[in-house]
């Protein structure tokens, strides 16, 4: 048992994934929206993270992931989200990362496009990134 337990830690935490930069948490966020990890998508949240979309506010980590957050991996799994425009900024601890997104999905059985603007705010903890702040706005293209 004494032989495997240090082994047994070192395999949990290099399963452990931390964002070294603030773009790589972002990015990994959205990878987990489409690939339906719910865990991962929370994980890489701050526990007090605000999202700001479409003038509703949910203020904790644990109150998007029992709300919207379901709803947001369904949408992402069904549709093609593309980055057009990216900025950042680091200061220290603190990133901020701009963004202007199109996505494309079938929505009651039509073809939609949406443009979208993203505000992400990012604090480092320790060794990783964590998502603070979201703001998403959209509309749908003419």
């Amino acid at each position: 048992m004494c032989k495997v337990l240090p082994l047994l830690i070192l395999v949990l935490l290099t399963n452990l994934s931390y964002a070294s930069e603030p773009q790589e948490a972002l990015a990994a966020f959205y990878t987990a929206l489409t690939t339906g990890d719910q865990a991962k998508a929370t994980e890489l949240l701050a526990p007090d993270v605000t999202i700001y979309e479409s003038g509703y506010v949910e203020r904790t980590r644990a109150e998007y992931a029992g709300h919207h957050l379901p709803e947001d991996i369904a949408f992402a799994k069904t549709s093609m989200r593309k980055v057009l425009q990216h900025s950042q900024r680091i200061d220290g601890k603190f990133a901020m990362i701009w963004e202007e997104t199109e996505t494309t999905a079938k929505l009651k059985g039509k073809n939609v496009r949406i443009l979208g603007t993203e505000t992400a705010l990012l604090q480092k903890s320790g060794d990783t990134w964590l998502i603070t702040h979201l703001h998403w706005s959209s509309r749908k293209s003419k």
